[in-house]
């Protein structure tokens, strides 16, 4: 889980979807990533999604993001594992990333652990996933 503790938001609709998710993956324990992800679900407010502000990440939804180590600025639109697809910008909730990411609001940094040590992101933007959609002109289909 990462080690920052801002406060969490999830709709209602996400965390039904990542408790199956996890659940179906990892019924007794798993990788760190799917128990992270476990631990950000147990500790989230969970919220109707038409009360969700537009500045939390959740499903669906793009995100601009800062790697404070490197300075690096990246854009990705959070997905289910699958629809992602890297090389188009669709990140997996089920990477590290992604489950850092999930409930977090503008302005946040999330730092969570890696091999590599600690990694530190601030969140720059995010775009609610039906605006992201109505400002796509041409939305790609989902991968089946």
């Amino acid at each position: 889980m990462p080690t920052t503790l801002s406060p969490l938001y999830i709709t209602r609709n996400d965390h039904t979807q990542l408790r199956l998710l996890v659940s179906a993956l990892s019924p007794s324990g798993g990788s760190a990533t799917i128990d992270r992800l476990r631990g950000e679900l147990d500790r989230a407010t969970v919220i109707d999604p038409a009360a969700l502000p537009a500045d939390i990440v959740s499903l669906g939804a793009h995100v601009k993001i800062e790697d404070l180590y490197t300075g690096e600025i990246e854009e990705y639109q959070l997905t289910l594992p699958e629809q992602a697809d890297i090389g188009a910008g669709r990140l997996s909730i089920l990477t590290p990333v992604g489950t850092a990411l999930i409930g977090y609001r503008t302005g946040d940094i999330v730092e969570w652990p890696t091999p590599g040590g600690i990694r530190r992101l601030k969140i720059h933007a995010v775009t609610p996933r039906a605006a992201a959609a109505a400002a796509s002109p041409h939305p790609k289909p989902a991968r089946v």
